[in-house]
């Protein structure tokens, strides 16, 4: 009889799911913590249900970090808000050249695009003269006028962890945490065109100097095609490491997700795919309906 209780209790226990701890300084949403919890390389992660609002996975959410080319968002909303017409053709000038962080271009000094087309081209493939070209000249004051648009749209949206110093995101400066930049990710969801051209796999142009200049999407997760993905941005400076935020549908629920200071080039897309195999692996638990 004790051996048969005993046999009882060890079925009864192996049947129970694996309780396993998430890593050190990680937090997930209850459902989910009977699972072991991926490890990411991203420093600071955010992952929440767009449904719910639930916060599905956690990790540093209000550590102010650098958020490099994840700045472009806010210029798009900025840009889009402010009614400029989007089919006006505008110039890169000297001003372009970046004397911050000496990075190269493609878009030489003297090509002319309309707006939308620099709006495209600095969503899509993160290019910077073509987000400080929009930036230079939108309001009047330049530049500066439009970083304080960028700083005051942040305060509407409840960003207060937030604060821009350029449009591109090579300032070190342009800081701002997960938690915050779901907020971001959110809003810009709203702007139909931000959506377009986040998720535009390529694009060419005709340069300044005749010749054809073929881009693609920065986001290896567009480019593979396998993820439904509504709005994103990746960014990468030194100091940032590698980042990227999305919204996308996993399951039948669209997910925010906000992973900052990557290691290698292809962490944070291994960040992000191990997230949605996680999550699918146990839709029970977590998908709502």
């Amino acid at each position: 009889m004790i051996k048969k209780i005993a046999s009882l209790l060890v079925s009864a226990a192996l049947a129970m799911p694996v309780m396993a701890a998430p890593p050190h300084g990680v937090m997930v949403a209850s459902e989910m913590s009977g699972y072991s919890a991926p490890r990411l390389n991203s420093r600071s992660v955010l992952v929440i249900n767009g449904s719910t609002g639930e916060t599905l996975y956690e990790k540093n959410t209000h550590q102010r970090m650098p958020i490099a080319s994840i700045s472009k968002l806010m210029t798009a909303m900025v840009l889009l808000d402010s009614g400029a017409p989007l089919d006006e053709q505008v110039t890169v000038s000297n001003a372009e050249i970046d004397r911050v962080k000496h990075t190269t271009s493609r878009l030489a000094v003297g090509t002319t695009l309309s707006r939308k087309e620099m709006l495209l081209l600095a969503l899509m493939s993160s290019e910077n003269r073509a987000a400080a070209t929009l930036a230079r000249t939108t309001f009047p004051g330049g530049t500066a006028a439009f970083v304080e648009r960028m700083n005051r749209k942040a305060r509407s949206l409840g960003m207060t962890e937030t604060i821009f110093h350029d449009p591109t995101g090579l300032d070190v400066r342009n800081t701002s945490t997960a938690a915050d930049l779901a907020k971001m990710v959110k809003a810009a969801d709203d702007y139909p065109l931000i959506r377009e051209f986040t998720t535009t796999e390529q694009h060419q142009i005709v340069s300044a100097r005749n010749r054809v200049l073929r881009y693609k999407n920065s986001n290896a997760l567009v480019r593979e095609g396998d993820w439904d993905i509504a709005v994103q941005k990746t960014g990468y400076i030194q100091e940032a490491g590698r980042c990227m935020v999305l919204q996308a549908t996993v399951g039948s629920q669209p997910l925010i997700i906000v992973l900052l200071d990557a290691g290698a080039s292809s962490a944070r897309v291994h960040d992000a795919k191990n997230i949605k195999t996680w999550l699918e692996a146990h839709p029970g638990s977590w998908l709502a309906g």
